[in-house]
């Protein structure tokens, strides 16, 4: 029988290898009037994902993951934290809070990652590009500490062998007090972004994005006045003419420009709970239904490759609150951290599976 490290493996690989067809994650993040700061993110895959939301207690003992699969870093979580897993029975977060309101999002980086070189005599400081989100969650209270420690490791190419395949992955940060960075390797360089903006999607590289967005000069949050063209005045046909041209497919070029105009054009929330709806509703502006972004080929077994919206997730950082909806139910669900036994010997699994729910009005 298959040890539960190798079912997980299995699973995290086999879902990244369908993802690598057409990545679409989305990542936000907000601030409330109240001081709450908000993260929420899309999930796109082109399978259905066993995910279950996960608690990973204090003390918890981990050991990283190395090219030549002897042991890695060794570390016990300092802090707890609360996110979502890839599959069943994935011990490591892909997306989550910890205690001290830190959160992290791993998002897919395909075509522009390149992980660090990797030398035997480096193992002890070495850990696998999908176990950095947990590595960080369980040992740093923010983004400051996150800077000063993230050069310390060793994130080289880790192939999983049963499918001989490396993860392209990239780290956005955020904690309590609004501060957010972008972790990515490239060129086998170490490249630490500070996110002013809060946005993250996908490939290529954030600094890429941000040089984008000045293509885009003529965005406003307000509609355009009428332009006098000769003896003729032009007025827009309605609402929303300020951002006209927006981009509006699913690639990460455009869904980053989206994110930073949706997110920055928004009406500011009062509250943290109210700021957590703000982000299901902006994120609604980049959800995929199945089919909608799809690849030319089928796979071997002659099914349609598409990528869709598999959940939703957001965290509310100064409550440590973890609300989700999956593609299946949409309706929110939410897990407080601060409730849970921090202290506890095992991890702590929900599952997120579950039919949506409509409700009648009728007598």
């Amino acid at each position: 029988m298959k040890s539960p490290r190798v079912i997980y493996l299995a699973v995290l690989v086999c879902s990244l290898f369908f993802a690598k067809l057409a990545p679409a994650c989305t990542s936000i993040r907000l601030r409330a009037g109240d001081g709450t700061v908000v993260y929420a993110r899309t999930m796109e895959f082109a399978i259905v994902l066993e995910s279950d939301v996960i608690m990973v207690p204090r003390g918890y003992a981990r050991t990283g993951t190395t090219p030549q699969g002897e042991n890695g870093l060794k570390w016990t979580s300092k802090y707890a934290s609360l996110g979502i897993n890839t599959g069943s029975g994935m011990p490591f977060l892909v997306d989550g809070v910890n205690e001290k309101g830190l959160a992290v999002g791993l998002l897919y980086f395909p075509g522009t990652v390149g992980y660090m070189k990797y030398s035997a005599g480096e193992a002890s400081k070495t850990i696998a590009p999908w176990e950095v989100g947990s590595w960080i969650l369980e040992n740093f209270a923010t983004v400051e500490e996150v800077k000063q420690n993230i050069g310390s490791i060793t994130v080289p190419a880790v192939v999983v062998k049963q499918l001989d395949f490396v993860p392209p992955l990239h780290y956005v940060v955020h904690d309590a007090s609004g501060k957010s960075v972008v972790i990515e390797y490239v060129e086998g360089k170490l490249h630490v972004h500070d996110n002013v903006l809060g946005v993250m999607t996908n490939s290529p590289a954030f600094d890429w994005h941000m040089t984008n967005l000045r293509n885009y000069v003529n965005f406003s949050l307000v509609n355009v006045p009428p332009v006098k063209v000769g003896s003729i005045t032009l007025t827009g046909f309605g609402q929303g003419t300020g951002m006209l041209g927006m981009p509006g497919d699913f690639t990460p070029p455009s869904r980053f420009v989206r994110a930073v105009a949706f997110s920055t054009s928004a009406l500011p929330a009062k509250t943290g709970e109210e700021a957590v709806l703000l982000a299901f509703h902006l994120l609604n502006n980049f959800d995929i239904p199945n089919g909608l972004s799809r690849e030319e080929h089928k796979d071997e077994h002659g099914n349609i490759v598409a990528d869709y919206t598999v959940w939703t997730s957001a965290y509310d950082l100064k409550a440590r609150r973890f609300y989700f909806r999956t593609y299946e139910n949409s309706q929110i669900r939410s897990v407080d951290l601060m409730k849970m036994p921090l202290d506890a010997k095992n991890i702590t699994t929900f599952s997120m599976k579950g039919p949506e729910v409509i409700k009648s009005l009728n007598p």
